[in-house]
């Protein structure tokens, strides 16, 4: 398998980042300042030298350095599934009242998207953002799971957009009292199409986490979970041909016409499908778990996922943890050092405390962070 590294990383007014240049040897990087000096900033910019909007999902125009021109850039010198290559992003100063468009190179050859990127490496990331995942809403952890598929698949974004901008179409031409059926019937045929193509790959991974969970089993220090996806969909392509499937959701979608345009929006689909999580030890849904037990289970199914995507994609993902160490006790901290380096991965850390990366040692590089400047610890 082809682990995803990363050799030199360059941002230019990037959020806190004027300029800065990180050359990394080792496959454990570690980012220690105190909060607001850029460490997650810098994870930030990693993450958009992937499909999607970055770990934050932030706009285009909010990750400019407010002090440039509105423009900024990220670029990497990487090795990956297809050896070395510089992968860059980015935006250009905007012209008057016109925004501006993410321009995405390989070599310095301009490519279609973000997309491309995925040929080379793959990705996968945890943040402080995701601990309220298991409590919080249906739509969070639909973007969480879909950002699982993404990894493996780098399509995946692409159709999933589609499928939103298909769904805003028929929900517009609903709200005309007397719509057209013949133009529903066309929207209709293609929200199907995407509706199967993107529960099709959320189902197909979501078998293959669950089996790579239950093969995890107590080799790790970190809990098992169990998976499902609650989505009538996602469940009826692993059994059934998708084009009665398709079939199935087109009839759903004419049948309830009236009552969509009454609710303003489409009530049915893989729109609305939610990740169901067990935690396995107690065998108990895991927003009943305790605080501690959720950041546990959150780390052990990235953990799963990271394998699942080199088993699956022959490329052994980057892993991007933004403040995660911080919250371990010193044991299974240590547990968690010792399954990264199994997984043979390169892994970008951050935190405030660096007695919680002593334990790397001669075999991490350490970077202290200060307002926007990164500067490897000797």
């Amino acid at each position: 398998m082809t682990p995803s590294r990363i050799h030199r990383l360059s941002l230019t007014h990037f959020r806190n980042y004027r300029w800065a240049t990180l050359d990394t040897a080792r496959d454990m990087v570690a980012l220690v300042g105190p909060n607001g000096a850029g460490k997650t900033n810098c994870l930030e910019a990693i993450s958009f030298l992937s499909p999607g909007r970055g770990l934050r999902r932030a706009t285009l125009e909010d990750v400019a350095d407010n002090q440039g021109d509105g423009s900024w850039a990220v670029s990497a010198e990487v090795e990956g599934a297809l050896g070395l290559a510089t992968l860059g992003t980015g935006i250009e100063a905007p012209r008057g009242e016109a925004g501006t468009g993410r321009r995405c190179r390989i070599d310095r050859e301009s490519v279609g998207s973000a997309a491309a990127f995925g040929d080379h490496l793959r990705m996968v990331w945890l943040t402080p953002a995701m601990d309220g995942l298991f409590a919080g809403a249906a739509s969070e952890r639909r973007r969480f799971f879909d950002r699982l598929v993404l990894a493996i698949d780098s399509e995946h974004s692409g159709r999933v957009s589609a499928l939103e901008r298909s769904l805003r179409s028929r929900n517009r031409l609903l709200e005309v009292r007397n719509f057209d059926d013949h133009w529903c019937d066309a929207i209709e045929r293609e929200t199907a199409e995407l509706a199967v193509a993107v529960a099709a790959t959320r189902g197909q991974t979501a078998v293959k986490l669950a089996q790579m969970l239950r093969l995890r089993g107590q080799a790790s220090a970190f809990p098992a979970a169990a998976i499902a996806l609650d989505g009538w969909m996602e469940n009826a392509l692993l059994s059934e041909p998708a084009l009665a499937v398709e079939d199935r959701y087109r009839n759903m979608l004419r049948d309830n016409r009236l009552r969509d345009a009454a609710a303003g929006r489409t009530l049915d689909g893989p729109h609305l499908t939610d990740l169901q999580v067990v935690y396995a030890p107690k065998n108990m849904p895991a927003k009943d778990a305790s605080t501690g037990e959720q950041k546990a289970l959150l780390i052990g199914l990235v953990l799963a996922h990271a394998s699942l995507v080199a088993e699956t994609t022959g490329i052994i993902p980057l892993l991007l943890l933004d403040e995660v160490v911080a919250h371990l006790d010193p044991g299974r901290r240590g547990a968690l050092f010792a399954e990264l380096a199994k997984l043979g991965a390169q892994v970008w850390l951050s935190g405030a405390d660096p007695a919680a990366f002593a334990e790397l040692g001669t075999s991490g590089d350490i970077f202290d962070v200060d307002n926007g400047r990164a500067t490897r610890r000797s």
